[in-house]
């Protein structure tokens, strides 16, 4: 299947994309764990069923020296042996920030405890905008259509500055 649309294509979709890679640059130069950072966006990418963003995420994350075996338990993290407290935390509040009316209601109070504990008060934050950023973006990447498979690591930031 053929995407629906470019978002780069239009001045206005290009003005959106921008201004959300411009967000997503300030999360990245937060001080949450890059390693984190791509833990997270892959694992909202696939609940949400965006191969595009799951194939930017996983190649990226490689790229960086994430290895295989990590990158292929996310999805089962919580049967999993090679994530950390605080990793395992970060994955507990993007599936639950992620599917808040699918299987929750919003994030449980023992999540948000447990992202506290591990996390402070800058990192959380860049978590929490983390999460919404990678939904929306996984949202548009499946409403538009776009394919995974194809992504070199680094391309995006090459399109969206």
């Amino acid at each position: 299947m053929e995407p629906r649309a470019n978002l780069f294509d239009t001045e206005i979709g290009a003005k959106i994309g921008k201004r959300i890679y411009a967000v997503s640059l300030v999360i990245q130069e937060s001080p949450l764990p890059k390693a984190t950072q791509e833990l997270v966006q892959l694992r909202a990418s696939q609940i949400n069923g965006c191969g595009f963003c799951a194939d930017i995420h996983a190649k990226d994350a490689s790229a960086r020296g994430e290895t295989q075996t990590r990158l292929g338990l996310v999805a089962t993290w919580r049967h999993s042996t090679v994530f950390t407290e605080a990793e395992r935390a970060a994955l507990a509040l993007t599936e639950e920030g992620t599917r808040i009316t699918d299987a929750y209601q919003g994030v449980s109070d023992e999540t948000w405890a447990q992202v506290r504990k591990h996390y402070d008060e800058d990192q959380t934050i860049a978590l929490v905008s983390l999460v919404a950023m990678i939904n929306a973006t996984n949202r548009l990447g499946v409403i538009l259509n776009n394919q995974g498979g194809s992504y070199e690591p680094g391309a995006l930031a090459d399109v969206a500055s």
